[in-house]
């Protein structure tokens, strides 16, 4: 009788947990599918009224003109620029920095440098911003002026360009590049390491040829989490690029997709305001087209495994 009565009491614990998971699992899918709605029912009305082709492909952006125009083709090739050299400068510093720490550091040095990791990625993206302005504009300021000293087009920018905006996203992707990607390495199973050096092969080849590739699936995921981290970033970003529509050179002042919505969304109204949910709605695409396509190239990785 007991025996029954545990069986039962544990079925019951099984079934509640199921319940359970199943209404977290239905509440995620039910507020992305919310978000997906609102954005489309808020940027489709613009798009339909200016034309996807004019917003897209029209480089000109003037809402407040007498004649208004609603070009982002600048913003969006900025956010696309933008993301792709932080990403090419902060993942390979991230996952080195996650290897040093995983597979290199002695432990008192790995115990100091890992708190200061950790340290980066609660710091607000204000104060991110902040030290863009305060320390790093100035070194690009005197960069462009020993670059364009004798230029007479060139305008300057006082170093509130899209190189300091690449540089400032780059560091402040490093948190999660380096924390995900160093669970990833230490949760590679210490026998495929053991057995590479067994073989012959040096530590870095170990590091290298076997525990990164065997890591791949925790090393995509954390580029996927840091390319979020960049696209979406807008605080510091609209503090250290200028935030001015051009072409997007290293030292133009530019203006992203996300900074493109919070300079303006404050004081617009009618169209232009639609306009801004339909940047919103470009950028939600941007975002879920990066993460399904890389998340296809994760899945054809472990396949391939």
């Amino acid at each position: 009788m007991d025996n029954y009565a545990r069986r039962g009491s544990k079925d019951f614990v099984e079934v509640i947990a199921k319940v359970i998971f199943t209404v977290c699992a239905f509440m995620a899918v039910l507020a992305v599918a919310s978000i997906t709605i609102y954005m489309v029912m808020c940027g489709m009305p613009a798009i339909f009224e200016v034309g996807l082709g004019e917003i897209l492909f029209s480089s000109t952006w003037a809402p407040t003109a007498a004649n208004p125009q609603y070009g982002i083709l600048y913003v969006v090739l900025t956010s696309i620029v933008g993301t792709t050299f932080a990403i090419l400068i902060g993942v390979p510093v991230g996952v080195l920095t996650a290897i040093f720490l995983a597979e290199v550091a002695p432990a008192k040095l790995a115990a100091i440098v890992k708190p200061a990791v950790e340290l980066l990625a609660g710091i607000p993206s204000v104060v991110y911003g902040l030290l863009g302005i305060y320390l790093l504009n100035p070194l690009m300021y005197k960069l462009e002026l020993a670059i364009f000293e004798d230029s007479k087009t060139h305008q300057f920018t006082g170093g509130a360009n899209l190189l300091s905006a690449v540089l400032v996203l780059a560091i402040m992707i490093l948190p999660t590049v380096i924390n995900i990607s160093e669970t990833a390495l230490k949760a590679v199973a210490p026998s495929i390491k053991s057995a590479s050096l067994a073989l012959g092969a040096t530590q870095i080849q170990t590091i290298f040829k076997v525990i990164l590739p065997a890591a791949k699936s925790g090393v995509v995921t954390a580029v996927v989490l840091g390319v979020g981290r960049a696209i979406g970033e807008a605080m510091a970003i609209t503090l250290v690029s200028g935030s001015s529509v051009n072409v997007p050179l290293p030292f133009h002042s530019v203006r992203f997709l996300t900074t493109a919505i919070v300079s303006e969304m404050g004081y617009a109204e009618g169209l232009h305001r639609q306009v801004l949910f339909s940047i919103g709605l470009v950028l939600f695409i941007f975002i879920m087209l990066i993460n399904v396509g890389l998340g296809r190239l994760l899945k054809g990785g472990s396949k391939d495994e």
